[in-house]
């Protein structure tokens, strides 16, 4: 792969972060039932980050939650036989019936990710309203998605690869485009 262009370097990150805390704020009138729940593996220590802005601005920690949609992939069946699908565990921790819930990832692309994510939140409960949030969102929607809140527009071809890295699981914030 050949790197083409960095995107967002941990400042622009910050920034994005920051802009999208006070949108989701604004958007919900507070915090009032309000949750964050990251899709792993990066769009958790993201939604964390989140949670940190929010009870900068607010004074108040919102409840977050942690979802794994392996199992709820529409891919499965395309995972390469040799290798398990690696499950990692959902910690939702509180009861979603009734709450906003804001899902956050790192990058939107087909939107699969995300309806996996719905699918896996509907078996936790009911909650009253999803909301996406994304750090990037590149096109290429093959579902009827839409994020609600967004770092990033990055309009990309479906040859090229948008690599999120974040100090938490790489050691690292960046993001940037690749050639495959």
């Amino acid at each position: 792969m050949n790197k083409k262009a960095t995107v967002l370097d941990d400042a622009a990150i910050r920034r994005s972060l920051t802009r999208i805390a006070h949108e989701i704020l604004e958007k919900n009138k507070g915090v009032k039932g309000l949750m964050l729940v990251g899709i792993k593996t990066r769009g958790v220590p993201l939604a964390k980050r989140l949670q940190e802005k929010i009870a900068q601005i607010e004074g108040v920690e919102v409840p977050i939650g942690e979802l794994d949609i392996t199992l709820y992939r529409d891919d499965l069946s395309n995972i390469d036989e040799s290798r398990d699908p690696q499950l990692k565990e959902t910690k939702i921790g509180e009861d979603i019936s009734g709450k906003t819930l804001v899902l956050v990832d790192d990058v939107l692309f087909t939107g699969r990710t995300v309806r996996a994510a719905m699918d896996a939140i509907v078996d936790q409960g009911r909650p009253e309203q999803i909301q996406l949030a994304v750090l990037v969102d590149r096109g290429h929607r093959e579902l009827p998605i839409r994020a609600d809140f967004i770092g990033k527009n990055i309009p990309t071809s479906k040859e090229e690869i948008v690599v999120v890295e974040l100090d938490e699981t790489d050691s690292r914030d960046d993001v940037s485009i690749y050639e495959k």
